[in-house]
């Protein structure tokens, strides 16, 4: 089932009642189905969640995501038991062999190197190396490619000046709200499927709580920069406004394509999140990743 994603920018006050998420500001009062909820972004400090309400919306997996002083998306709140045997699949994934966790990330960075290929060709409208690229990758990557494709894809994708930073200038902000979402929709999913997200398959910092959702997001990535690259299209603009946050949001809607069906990009990645788990289950060998354009 397709989530709805809520954007909340203005001062207001969300309660529940009966099931029903109650957002009220000065302007306008609003009720939505809690069950209809599968991302909510609380972008103003003077919103006030009332436990009852923040506590259904985890309990039916909804993710809650909190915005900082800058506006990106600065902390999340997920369900801690939101599958039915939960302790079997964190046992599968803590016992997961190192030459597995290899081959997955092989996978991954692989998909990611194509997906980049694919999204430049379209961009610069010339030819590229990047499936040979993605052909070299090595189970672990051990030689490196996924660093290897990165800096001819961003020095080819804006200009030879633009650097990929965190905390960059203009856009990075862009990219960096994108990325935030789409790492919120993967967490969720992964929680979803009973895994941990602190748990990755090559992301190992001990200071980071979502190691294996950035693992998984990355050969989503491409669909973020797209959607940036567009905005730099048509708009002049180059800070958050409610307009560009409601087009990055709008990604996670986006049609994207397995063998068989096409599906919204927030219900694929559940499908990848459910793959994964049957490879830690030993169930099957690889992830199920969408392709991103038809």
């Amino acid at each position: 089932m397709l989530k709805k994603t809520i954007l909340i920018e203005k001062k207001s006050k969300i309660t529940c009642e009966n099931l029903q998420l109650k957002i009220k500001s000065e302007s306008r009062e609003a009720s939505i189905p809690i069950e209809d909820i599968g991302f909510i972004v609380i972008d103003n400090p003077e919103v006030y969640i009332s436990i009852t309400a923040l506590n259904l919306l985890v309990e039916n997996n909804s993710a809650v995501i909190i915005c900082g002083k800058t506006h990106l998306p600065n902390g999340l709140f997920l369900n801690l038991n939101s599958h039915h045997i939960q302790q079997e699949m964190f046992r599968n994934q803590i016992q997961a062999s190192m030459p597995l966790k290899k081959q997955l990330w092989q996978q991954t960075v692989k998909e990611k190197i194509n997906n980049q290929g694919k999204l430049l060709t379209t961009i610069t409208k010339s030819k590229n190396n990047f499936e040979f690229l993605a052909s070299k990758v090595t189970s672990g990557d051990t030689t490196n490619m996924e660093g290897v494709a990165a800096s001819f894809y961003w020095k080819s994708f804006f200009d030879s000046s633009f650097r990929r930073e965190r905390f960059g200038d203009y856009p990075n902000n862009f990219l960096n709200y994108g990325y935030a979402i789409l790492r919120a929709a993967t967490a969720r999913a992964l929680s979803g499927s009973g895994l941990l997200n602190t748990l990755g398959i090559h992301h190992k910092s001990k200071y980071n709580a979502f190691a294996l959702a950035d693992d998984i997001m990355e050969p989503f990535r491409p669909i973020i920069d797209e959607a940036v690259h567009t905005i730099m299209q048509h708009y002049d603009e180059q800070e958050l406004n409610t307009e560009i946050k409601s087009i990055l949001l709008q990604t996670l809607t986006r049609t994207v394509y397995f063998k068989d069906e096409k599906s919204p990009l927030m219900v694929a990645i559940q499908k990848t999140a459910s793959s994964l788990q049957q490879c830690y289950a030993g169930k099957r060998k690889k992830i199920k990743y969408p392709k991103l354009w038809n």
